[in-house]
C-alpha cells in the first residue's frame, strides 16, 4: 500500500497517445470511457489517420505535430512500431514537460527501453506491454474493452521511481487490465515463447501453403480447416509491427526458434519411426496446457473458440 501522499498522485489528468492504431485507439477509448475526467490528446504521423481520428472523435484533441501533443501532458504513451520508438521519443523531447512520465505499449522491452533512454536522457521512462490485440489495425479497429481481463506487463528500469511505476500500473488497472511487473530482459524471453514464436510459425505456415505448386490458392482457401484458419488469423497481423518485433527481439526469438527446431526434429523422428507413444504423450501434455489457459480466463472454453456461425 502506498503512503497517502503518493496515492494522491497515482492518477493522470492529461494523457497523450502517440500512434493511433489498434492499441493506441483502444487505449484512448478506454481512458475516455473508464477515466472520463482525464483529457486525452492524440497524434499520429499519418495525416490520414489524424483526420480519421478527428472524424470519429477518438480523443479530446488531435494535433498535427508530435511536439504540440505533449506540451501539457503528464503521461505520454508511445503506440508506434517498436523500432520507431527512439525516433518518436526524439520528436517530443524538446516539448516534453519535465515531470511527465513516458511509457509505451511495445511487445519488446529491452530494445525499447534502450531507445527511449537514449532519446530522453534523465526523463522518467516506465515501459509497459498490454498483452492484448486483434489482427485488425487502424484507429477504427480499436475498442474500449480490449484490455479487460488481459495482462499488462510493466517493465521499469532498475532505478525507476516506485511511485512512477505505480502510477503507470494504476492507469492500466483502471482500463481493466491485470498488471504484472517484470524485468525487461525476462519479459522479452517470455514473450518470445508465448507470442513472437507463434506469430513466426503462423507467418511461415501460411506462406508455405501459398507457395505449394501442387495446391492452388483457391484450394487452400476453399478447404481451410480450423487449424489453418487460425494460423491465417494470426498471420493477418500488422506486417510493420511484426517485422520490427522480430528484429528488436531477435536474440530471444532466435533462442526460442532453435529450441522449437529441436523439438520439431524430435516430432519428425517420432512420426517417421511410428512412435505412437511419443506422439500421444506430447499431445496429452499440450492439451493440459490448453485447459490451464482456459482455467486462468485467458481464452474462451466454448466450442470452436467461441466463434459465432
Amino acid at each position: 500500500m502506498l503512503p497517502p501522499s503518493t496515492e494522491l498522485r497515482t492518477g493522470f489528468s492529461r494523457v497523450t497517445i502517440i500512434g493511433l492504431g489498434l492499441i493506441g485507439s483502444s487505449l484512448a477509448r478506454a481512458i475516455r470511457e473508464y477515466m472520463p475526467t482525464v483529457r486525452v490528446t492524440g497524434y499520429d504521423a499519418d495525416a490520414g489517420v489524424r483526420e480519421t481520428a478527428r472524424a470519429i472523435d477518438l480523443t479530446d484533441d488531435v494535433t498535427d505535430t508530435a511536439g504540440a501533443s505533449v506540451t501539457d501532458a503528464d503521461l505520454v504513451v508511445l503506440c508506434v512500431p517498436v523500432r520507431a520508438m527512439g525516433a518518436a521519443a526524439a520528436e517530443i523531447a524538446a516539448d516534453l514537460p519535465a515531470e511527465a512520465i513516458v511509457s509505451d505499449v511495445g511487445s519488446c522491452k529491452g530494445d525499447v527501453l534502450a531507445q527511449l533512454s537514449a532519446a530522453l536522457p534523465g526523463r522518467t521512462i516506465i515501459p509497459a506491454h498490454p498483452v492484448a490485440g486483434t489482427e485488425n489495425s487502424g484507429p477504427e479497429a480499436g475498442f474500449a474493452s480490449l484490455f479487460q481481463g488481459r495482462w499488462c506487463i510493466v517493465t521499469p528500469p532498475a532505478e525507476a521511481d516506485p511511485a512512477a511505476v505505480e502510477r503507470v500500473a494504476e492507469l492500466w488497472r483502471r482500463v481493466g487490465a491485470d498488471v504484472e511487473t517484470m524485468d525487461p530482459a525476462h519479459h522479452d524471453l517470455v514473450l518470445a515463447v508465448t507470442s513472437h514464436l507463434p506469430h513466426l510459425i503462423a507467418y511461415t505456415i501460411v506462406g508455405t501453403a501459398s507457395d505449394l505448386e501442387d495446391v492452388t490458392q483457391s484450394e487452400v482457401i476453399k478447404y481451410s480447416a480450423g487449424g489453418f484458419r487460425d494460423f491465417t488469423r494470426i498471420a493477418a497481423s500488422d506486417p510493420t509491427m511484426w517485422r520490427d518485433v522480430f528484429l528488436a527481439n531477435k536474440d530471444a526469438v532466435l533462442e526460442m526458434l532453435q529450441r522449437f527446431s529441436e523439438d520439431l526434429s524430435a516430432l519428425q523422428r517420432a512420426i517417421r519411426w511410428n512412435d505412437g507413444d511419443a506422439l500421444f504423450n506430447l499431445f496429452t501434455r499440450t492439451r493440459a496446457i490448453r485447459r490451464s489457459i482456459i482455467e486462468q480466463g485467458q481464452d474462451d472454453p466454448k466450442p470452436d473458440f467461441g466463434r459465432s456461425h
